[in-house]
């Protein structure tokens, strides 16, 4: 009788047979057909084949491919920036008024020192004697390097408030004689508490001393060591005595200058300006403000001369 272990190799034959011959059949099967075959059914669907909890392990750790990192240039060439031209546009050169360098002494107190004479009326409205950097602006321009017989010490320096054709406050400047200073600050101050408008107010210097371009630029000045215009005989402006407001719209006429009838009008393009029967603004007249506080502080009005009218001109002698 055979042994134990004989009857089980030969039990077994015929199932492994069959094992095999279905491999091979679903082996012939999958490549010659290309149909999916049991086996792969399983694979794909294990929930199906196998039940949820037992699933192989190979279906659940299919390896997963890391998606492709996004490729990158070897160089990265940065963005062009804006090219700038090698120079700079150039633009005109406006150099603070001494004025203007006075309102931001709390930023540089050495560029502009306050003087210990300096005399305060109200806040923004002072005068004291011309410092030095005031005296090299106005040397060899209104105050000439040599032939001036007013001497630095008679003159002084005025800053004011004013308010402009568009109704903003700014700082004026003026040189006058020391002997009127006091005069222009309290002038000066009732203009501004009330609001008069003044379209500039700068040294001459600005203008190459140029009374002419001074006066078409409608600036309200003061000293300017000249003559009268079309005379050889020194202005009351070249002793710091006399100011011209609002020149533009009150202009210089004299009535027939050389003899012949004709009337000689200044700055050129303030002719219609003349005519003082016309009501227009920045008109100077007895009605005005701005005569009203000079003629109090006892200076004379140009417009009230016969032969010439000087309306945009106040002056005032020496005691």
């Amino acid at each position: 009788m055979p042994d134990k272990k004989t009857l089980i190799r030969q039990a077994a034959k015929p199932f492994l047979f069959l094992l095999t011959f279905t491999f091979i059949c679903a082996f012939l099967a999958h490549y010659l057909t290309g149909q999916e075959t049991l086996l792969d059914y399983a694979r794909e669907n294990p929930e199906l084949a196998y039940g949820a909890e037992a699933a192989p392990a190979e279906t659940q750790t299919d390896t997963v491919k890391p998606a492709p990192a996004e490729t990158k240039p070897d160089t990265v060439k940065p963005a062009p920036t804006e090219t700038k031209p090698d120079t700079a546009p150039v633009t005109p050169d406006k150099s603070p008024s001494y004025a203007e360098s006075e309102s931001k002494e709390t930023e540089d107190t050495t560029a502009m020192p306050i003087s210990p004479e300096r005399v305060t009326y109200e806040e923004g409205f002072y005068y004291e004697p011309l410092n030095d950097l005031v005296k090299e602006r106005i040397t060899g321009i209104s105050y000439p390097e040599s032939g001036c017989t007013v001497p630095y010490e008679d003159l002084a320096y005025v800053g004011l408030l004013y308010f402009d054709f568009d109704g903003h406050s700014q700082n004026g400047e003026l040189i006058c004689n020391k002997a009127i200073a006091q005069d222009m600050v309290e002038i000066f101050y009732e203009l501004y508490r009330n609001e008069y408008q003044l379209e500039r107010v700068r040294l001459i210097d600005e203008y190459d001393g140029d009374d002419t371009a001074s006066m078409a630029d409608n600036n309200t000045s003061c000293f300017n060591y000249r003559v009268v215009d079309g005379t050889t005989n020194l202005s009351k402006h070249a002793y710091g005595l006399a100011i011209d407001v609002n020149p533009y719209y009150n202009p210089y006429v004299v009535f027939n200058k050389n003899g012949d009838g004709e009337t000689y009008i200044s700055p050129p393009g303030s002719e219609v300006y003349a005519d003082r029967s016309q009501d227009f603004a920045y008109k100077i007249d007895a009605s005005d403000l701005c005569y009203r506080l000079f003629t109090e502080h006892g200076f004379t009005w140009g417009g009230n001369w016969n032969s010439t009218k000087d309306y945009q001109h106040f002056q005032k002698a020496l005691p």
